[in-house]
């Protein structure tokens, strides 16, 4: 741990000198030199060792692909083969530099620039893996056509369908980087996963799961003359790519496995129940019997040991980890009766999910998450989850029949699939109302100060009002952050309207502390200590022996770098922008599953097809 500390210690010194500590806007000029120049040449030596493959002139491609259709890619030819191990470790190794770079923004606030911060080292590295991944599968088919499926780039130049769209989702995964330094520069800096351009950057990478099955369907299908592994290699590996999808649509969930979502928790349960939907009815049906549950243990040990590695060995902030396991148990049980009825599996299991799963997933929350599930949520938070894992569940079951060459009637899938779409961003619209009562204060009396100012502690008493402001929170807490840690403590109830903190909260350098209550759709703030912040102009709010403040919206404190005299018109334009995009990239996805159930109908192989019964589809 302590030569990490110093490593990362000597990345902040090296890249400050060139720009003001812990700038509120874009990066330093000399570091988007940096890195464009080092994005530049990478791409450069890409484009190379493509030209090179297709003349015929550098054969290190071939050799590579060669190797990987004997190995780990056995029964699919080199251009699958070779691209899905690298997209794999890419995406590994981007998940471990995300939920660092969370952990360090959360424990330290902003970068002293891009470069700087040494998570976004593994995080980009591993974007530019997915989208090289991705160019592989395109370059390395030569000579015949890559399945009835790929898509035609000149006149005797066929890609895979599954290569185009890796390529693409690495590449709109990479765009965020440069438009987040863009975003900030207008907007100031949105300290939360869900800026539009941080999720840019995790939706890429996420969805790139389902780029990397239709090139495995395409693959297989190629192949079938090839000598195919065993129906049991088969089946873990795809179970290892429906776990990989759970991991990539779980990280949406990031701010609550670290317990400082800036939303409201209701959001949590849905994208709980989304995930659980989408990946585990698509893996049950696509692998067979026991394929959830084998793809919740794949889940746990990789999302276990992200955790692990940076809370433990790293030495930063501990994430938790959604259990799963009572939706996978949901989807086995359901899959009983209806292993053979895809879309009523997909319905079914995501009520299962949304009911039975959104129990476990409560009770697992008591002892693993710093801000427990709670009755104030129960209501709302299960119809959530209902919405959230129906249409998680029938997306599932149209990825699991397109991979499998089949699929309902066009009108059918398209509805159901826009339908799904639709009811997804309803609730997350639905999750986004919230509201700031006027004319609500909080009082505080600190208690027991301890330390000089530049160590300062204390315990506090609250009082609303008025009295009855909180009725049955979903959290009532003090949380500080950016104080190069982390502190999160439930206040204890006193009576109606009056609290006080379980814990000493900090109250000194760079911490910001406040108060933080989340009451049916009230999401609000009291700040406690807030430091000096030269890069933004706002001066030192100090925490006084007692004082009155008003609760005001979460927003304004929690992220006090943004800019407020940017036109509003100007945020929701550029987030529609970001929107579109995203829908854009969805709906490609979309596209590539129909068109391998289209173009790929005919049945696999009397043998495969044995052994995928052995498996029990």
């Amino acid at each position: 741990m302590d030569h990490l500390t110093v490593l990362e210690a000597a990345f902040a010194v090296r890249f400050a000198a060139g720009a003001p500590a812990k700038p509120a806007g874009g990066a330093a000029l000399d570091q988007i030199l940096i890195a464009s120049g080092a994005a530049a040449v990478l791409t450069a030596v890409l484009l190379v060792l493509g030209w090179g493959h297709r003349t015929g002139r550098v054969t290190l491609l071939a050799r590579l692909a060669e190797a990987a259709a004997r190995g780990p890619g056995r029964g699919t030819p080199g251009w699958a083969a070779l691209p899905t191990p690298i997209a794999m470790v890419s995406l590994l190794t981007a998940l471990l530099g995300m939920y660092w770079d969370i952990s360090l923004h959360i424990s330290h606030g902003r970068d002293e620039g891009p470069l700087a911060n040494i998570a976004h080292y593994p995080i980009l590295i591993g974007l530019f893996g997915i989208f090289t991944a991705g160019v592989l599968a395109v370059v390395l088919p030569k000579g015949a056509r890559p399945g009835a499926a790929s898509v035609r780039i000149t006149r005797d130049w066929y890609a895979p369908a599954g290569g185009v769209l890796l390529a693409g989702a690495g590449f709109y995964a990479l765009l965020g980087f440069p438009l987040d330094d863009v975003w900030h520069r207008i907007f100031g800096q949105d300290v939360t996963l869900w800026g539009p351009t941080h999720l840019m950057l995790i939706g890429g990478a996420g969805l790139s799961l389902v780029a990397m099955m239709i090139l495995e369907r395409e693959g297989r299908r190629a192949g079938a003359d090839l000598a195919q592994p065993s129906g049991w290699v088969r089946y873990v590996r795809r179970c290892m790519h429906g776990g990989g999808l759970l991991i990539g649509l779980s990280v949406f969930q990031a701010e609550y496995d670290f317990g400082v979502p800036q939303f409201r928790l209701v959001h949590q349960p849905l994208l709980i129940a989304l995930a659980a939907g989408c990946a585990l009815v698509a893996v049950r049906l696509w692998a067979g019997r026991g394929g959830a549950v084998f793809a919740v243990a794949f889940y746990m040990l990789v999302r276990g040991g992200v955790s692990v590695l940076v809370g433990g060995v790293i030495g930063e902030l501990w994430a938790a980890v959604p259990l799963y396991f009572a939706e996978a148990l949901c989807v086995e049980a359901a899959a009983l009766l209806l292993a053979r009825r895809p879309l009523a599996l997909g319905a079914v299991s995501g009520v299962l999910i949304g009911t039975a799963g959104f129990g476990g997933e409560y009770a697992f929350s008591q002892i693993a998450f710093r801000l427990p599930w709670t009755p104030d949520i129960l209501a709302e938070g299960m119809a959530m989850a209902v919405v959230g894992g129906v249409a998680g569940g029938l997306c599932g079951a149209l990825l699991a029949e397109g991979l499998e060459g089949r699929t309902p009637r066009p009108a059918l899938a398209r509805g159901l699939f826009a339908g799904a779409i639709l009811a997804v961003a309803a609730a997350v619209a639905n999750g986004l109302i919230i509201s700031v009562p006027p004319d609500r204060t909080a009082t505080v009396t600190l208690t027991d100060v301890r330390g000089d100012a530049a160590h300062r502690t204390a315990g506090a008493r609250i009082e609303f009002a008025p009295a009855d402001a909180i009725d049955g929170p979903a959290w009532v807490t003090v949380t500080g952050w950016q104080g190069r840690g982390l502190h999160v403590a439930h206040l204890v109830k006193e009576r109606d309207g009056v609290y006080r903190t379980s814990e000493p909260m900090p109250l000194h350098g760079d911490w910001k502390t406040l108060i933080r209550v989340h009451d049916g759709r009230t999401l609000a703030g009291v700040p406690i200590y807030m430091p000096e912040d030269p890069a933004i102009g706002a001066k030192e709010l100090p925490a006084p022996q007692r004082f009155t403040r008003d609760l005001q919206g979460e927003r304004t404190v929690l992220q006090r770098e943004l800019k407020t005299d940017v036109p509003g018109w100007l945020w929701a334009a550029c987030s529609a922008v970001v929107l579109l995009c995203t829908l854009a990239l969805v709906l490609s996805l979309g596209w590539g599953v129909s068109r391998i159930a289209r173009r790929l109908p005919e049945p696999a192989a009397p043998a495969a097809a044995g052994e995928r019964a052995k498996a029990g589809t």
